[in-house]
């Protein structure tokens, strides 16, 4: 169907058609009109659908073009990254340029004395929340802050710990977990050795041994309290999960390395800390038998 120029004008029944160039082009068998003056009145049904058509295109683009959210929502999302900009920019200033010793010598190497491994979920940022600076800590997030046992395979997370310990010898491994956690829940949600596609499930299964856990110690609970319960026995499990790897288990074996566990309560803004003592605990055997020190409560 042939493009009708802006300045098509409708009204009523009938069609008043204003045309620059004094002439129409149908499409299939071409047809021209001409016309002594500027307007004038069609009666031919065919053309009259075809107009009526345009019309309805016409109108629908116009209530497109005043219907502005995405543009608002593509501006909201460039004044998200102007307020960005901003940030960058007084970090470059306050931080970076004013600590540009050290800066520089980060540019060089790293040695940092952690390892951590935290939870993806927004509320949680160790570096914010515990102040390490750049530098400081090594870290990886995933969903749950989960440690998979070294019998798994490779993932993301056992990659970064085995650079780490390997090659940067961190000092302290710290296994971060936090109130309200969706990948807890998602484990807690789970029914009974069903097989899912989803890559979260697939993922959070990992800590299935403390799902199974909290099912016995916390039958009586509801299922907030019962997740709340799995969040501090899933860390105690990626705790022990640690200790499957070999190159984990001799440095800590040798006092060079430390594993630890921290709950970030994002509800009262409170943290508790400990440290699993290896000499006290066996990893190997049934029931997965280990015991903390230095267990500190922050409020």
């Amino acid at each position: 169907m042939a493009a009708i120029r802006p300045s098509v004008l409708l009204k009523d029944s009938s069609v008043t058609v204003s045309i620059a160039d004094n002439c129409f082009t149908g499409d299939g068998n071409t047809k021209i009109y001409k016309f002594p003056n500027q307007h004038a009145k069609f009666k031919d049904n065919h053309l009259r659908l075809r107009l009526e058509a345009s019309r309805e295109s016409i109108m629908m683009t116009q209530k497109q073009e005043n219907h502005k959210p995405n543009v608002e929502k593509l501006d909201h999302g460039q004044d998200q990254f102007s307020k960005m900009k901003e940030r960058f920019l007084t970090f470059k200033k306050e931080k970076y340029l004013k600590y540009i010793d050290h800066y520089s010598s980060l540019a060089n190497a790293q040695a940092p004395k952690f390892m951590v491994i935290a939870c993806a979920d927004s509320r949680v940022c160790p570096s914010y929340i515990l102040g390490f600076q750049p530098g400081d800590a090594f870290m990886i997030r995933n969903v749950g802050n989960l440690v998979p046992p070294f019998k798994n395979g490779p993932t993301e997370t056992n990659a970064a710990l085995e650079f780490s310990v390997n090659t940067l010898e961190v000092e302290n491994i710290m296994v971060i977990g936090h109130s309200c956690c969706g990948g807890i829940q998602a484990l807690m949600s789970m029914e009974e050795e069903v097989s899912s596609s989803s890559f979260i499930k697939s993922w959070v299964i990992n800590a299935k041994d403390a799902r199974l856990s909290t099912k016995t110690v916390a039958a009586n609970l509801s299922f907030d309290q019962q997740c709340k319960y799995c969040e501090k026995e899933s860390i105690s499990r990626s705790l022990l999960n640690l200790i499957s790897y070999p190159w984990i288990e001799e440095r800590v074996r040798k006092g060079v390395l430390s594993i630890h566990g921290g709950y970030y309560d994002f509800i009262n803004c409170t943290f508790e800390k400990w440290t699993l003592d290896y000499n006290s605990t066996s990893p190997k055997s049934k029931g997965y038998n280990h015991t903390i020190k230095n267990r500190e409560f922050w409020s």
